[in-house]
């Protein structure tokens, strides 16, 4: 926050005022890595999977359907004919260029989610949820301290996603 003053003949006013980038009109990025541009075109890697409700049923088997994730990190789905769908690729690119991997990197989203002011965009929403699967699978492959650490990453993006959820409901009355 800067202050503004006003020069008036007989006295100055100083004011506060919000910077022109100031985090109220600009939030934090929420998922940073989908903002760069994709390498083979001049387009913004920003894909969506959910757009209609089959986009959510077949999300679901997506994840129903058993998902592989390599020594690398690296997440596919196991189920060959659902892979090859065009909304799989959409998939693999959300879970392997976007979402955060690194428990330092989901410790970064809870705390911009934790401070986010309005409800989250569908796509953020989405990718949100998704970081929690893979949050979700790191805690039962893990153990001792790695896995309290995961479990308890997984827990604040669950509190995350209820405090969006009940966003409108939480506001006070004026």
């Amino acid at each position: 926050m800067y202050l503004s003053c006003l020069m008036f003949p007989l006295f100055s006013v100083c004011h506060p005022v919000e910077p022109l980038f100031s985090c109220y009109c600009f939030p934090a990025m929420l998922f940073p890595s989908a903002q760069r541009f994709k390498r083979s075109s001049a387009a913004f890697l920003n894909p969506v999977l959910q757009n209609s409700l089959e986009d959510v049923v077949l999300l679901y088997e997506f994840l129903l359907a058993e998902l592989d994730i390599d020594k690398g990190q690296r997440i596919s789905i196991k189920d060959e004919e659902l892979a090859s769908l065009r909304k799989a690729a959409e998939f693999d690119t959300i879970c392997n260029e976007i979402i955060p991997k690194s428990i330092t990197e989901i410790r970064r989203l809870t705390s911009r989610l934790s401070s986010y002011p309005r409800v989250l965009k569908k796509e953020d929403f989405e990718r949100t949820v998704l970081t929690m699967v893979y949050t979700a699978y790191r805690a039962a492959q893990s153990q001792g301290h790695q896995k309290d650490t995961w479990a308890e990453s997984f827990v604040n993006l669950y509190k995350a996603l209820k405090h969006d959820l009940m966003f409108p409901y939480n506001k006070e009355p004026s």
